[in-house]
């Protein structure tokens, strides 16, 4: 089976009410994106952080994947698919995809302060006080602003194996992600998916200028 490797932004989960990472005024939910995503905001405020992150993982109750994340799954009958996502909420594996890889985290998933191998799964709100077994505090299973993309490695590898790139809903704009075109071999072919594409001038590159939903029901055409 020829092996499709789909990499995902926050463009695709937009179309099912979650809200897109940044406004154009650089504000996330209406905090400024450091006080909310960096190291140093969560150790300036914990609990302002804690009680952003609960909002995002409530409002994952609130939405349900659309036809996009649903395409993609029946690719599965026909392909090896591996969706590589630079979004934290679950989306791709409630419409049933599965082989999911996150690259920033995860939002139903904490870990320790301490020990960062100590990831658990959470569906509810975790609260300062709250610790891990070896009386550290948990924190959300988020890659924030400054610290290292453990799963880059894991996608760059999977990138080199793809026959087809598929990019839906992103700006191509936030590395190390935006690299990982980089790494596909050169006969691989390329389709990139987004209203206001970011690549226009690649040869390699067939673009579809449209939405996450209407470009992946298009591009699932042509490959048949």
């Amino acid at each position: 089976m020829k092996h499709i490797v789909v990499l995902t932004g926050a463009g695709i989960s937009a179309e099912s009410g979650i809200k897109t990472f940044r406004d154009a005024d650089g504000l996330w939910e209406g905090h400024d994106v450091m006080e909310v995503a960096s190291p140093e905001g969560f150790t300036r405020n914990p609990e302002l952080v804690l009680n952003f992150y609960n909002q995002r993982r409530q409002q994952l109750k609130e939405v349900k994947p659309n036809q996009a994340h649903n395409d993609l799954v029946t690719l599965e009958n026909d392909y090896k698919v591996t969706i590589i996502t630079q979004n934290v909420d679950d989306l791709h594996e409630r419409a049933g995809s599965t082989n999911v890889v996150h690259l920033h985290g995860e939002l139903r998933k904490v870990r320790s302060t301490g020990n960062p191998n100590d990831i658990r799964e959470c569906t509810e709100d975790i609260n300062l006080g709250d610790l891990c077994d070896k009386g550290y505090q948990l924190r959300p299973h988020i890659v924030w602003f400054g610290e290292a993309v453990p799963k880059i490695e894991t996608a760059i590898n999977i990138c080199y194996t793809a026959d087809i790139l598929i990019i839906i809903g992103t700006s191509m704009q936030v590395y190390p992600a935006a690299s990982l075109i980089d790494y596909v071999q050169p006969n691989t072919t390329i389709y990139y998916i987004d209203p206001k594409p970011a690549i226009t001038n690649n040869s390699r590159v067939t673009v579809i200028a449209k939405s996450a939903t209407e470009g992946t029901k298009e591009l699932i055409e042509l490959l048949k």
